[in-house]
């Protein structure tokens, strides 16, 4: 069946100037039955007709379309850009025009969305920024006013100030030296030294690093039955050693005394080896599991940071991990326990 729906300009002065030059052409055979009188009407009234139409269609409509284009746009024109206006956009029919308009004004509400919602994570970082800063330099400032103050007097307690100082200022570095490995690692400026290593071996070196936090809560480490056959992946080394420590450190500090973490390993599609280190702790409630890997972000403020830690390891991960060309998620439930896990890729030859 035929559609007007799609017609390009050319086509659509075509089929207006035929509707007008056939009953004009058929009138006149009517007042002078002559069929070449009536075939010369029909060609003149179809000819004229069709360059008309076709004038005010280019001239006039399209060429406001063509200012739409620019205006969505808004960019002088490039020769590539004008290229398109000259013979691709005369050849669209005007519902074609009006989809690519749609498909536009979507994709400037996305962008609008997605700026919206950045600015509301800039916002939240800075604020939590702010925050992390303030509380180690708030208590540095009220050492140090108490010393001046006469405590510096009392040997005792002027020690006591001190070291809790120099406790806030180590915390200031870590922040500061957490805050530029993940600018670096956004930038690219942090090369990645891949090599074939073996993940058990490394798994258990971590396990063994943190031994003495491990002991404190009495938590088991082990390596899930069925996952010890060595397993080489290809990556930075120190890297993803960084990686399994700041997990097995989320690990302890949110899991539960005389509890258990278990590392799993396995082969996925023989390209890639999925490593998952899971907990029997507190859990992480369903509507912070999209954010946990947000830098400064804390399921629970109050508690997180009681436990220590700067609230940017996990962030660390992600943008290591991302630096692979890979992936890391999470699982959990609340009392139940969390799995943190990513992909690597298996050993290169």
């Amino acid at each position: 069946m035929f559609s007007t729906k799609n017609l390009s300009p050319q086509q659509l002065s075509a089929f207006t100037a035929l509707i007008l030059s056939v009953p004009i052409s058929m009138g006149v055979y009517l007042i002078r039955p002559d069929w070449l009188i009536a075939v010369s009407a029909l060609i003149i009234t179809f000819l004229g007709s069709y360059l008309l139409i076709r004038f005010v269609l280019e001239s006039f409509i399209y060429r406001k379309i063509k200012l739409i284009y620019k205006y969505i746009y808004q960019t002088k024109a490039s020769k590539r850009e004008e290229t398109y206006y000259k013979y691709i956009l005369p050849q669209k029919g005007i519902d074609e025009v009006r989809e690519d308009v749609e498909k536009w004004a979507e994709q400037r509400s996305a962008e609008i969305e997605l700026l919206k919602t950045n600015e509301a994570y800039r916002k939240e970082f800075l604020q939590n920024l702010a925050h992390e800063f303030k509380t180690p330099i708030f208590a540095i400032q009220g050492y140090i006013d108490t010393l001046i103050d006469g405590a510096i007097e009392n040997p005792t307690l002027s020690k006591r100030f001190l070291e809790n100082t120099s406790k806030n200022v180590s915390r200031m570095v870590t922040l500061v030296e957490d805050l530029d490995e993940i600018s670096r690692l956004e930038s690219g400026e942090q090369p990645l030294y891949k090599e074939n290593f073996i993940i058990q071996d490394l798994i258990k070196e971590v396990y063994e690093t943190l031994s003495i936090k491990i002991s404190v809560r009495n938590i088991k480490c082990s390596i899930k039955k069925g996952c010890e056959s060595p397993i080489t992946v290809f990556a930075d080394q120190e890297k993803i050693r960084q990686v399994i420590n700041n997990l097995l450190e989320n690990a302890i500090k949110y899991g539960k005394d005389d509890g258990n973490v278990v590392a799993s390993i396995y082969k996925t599609d023989g390209k890639h080896v999925l490593i998952e280190l899971s907990d029997d702790g507190i859990g992480i409630a369903e509507e912070h599991l999209g954010r946990i890997f947000e830098r400064f972000y804390r399921t629970d403020r109050g508690r997180s940071r009681d436990v220590g830690g700067t609230g940017l390891g996990l962030s660390i991960c992600k943008h290591i991990i991302e630096a692979h060309g890979q992936t890391i998620h999470v699982r959990s439930k609340l009392d139940i326990g969390t799995t943190l896990g990513f992909t690597l890729d298996s050993k290169k030859d």
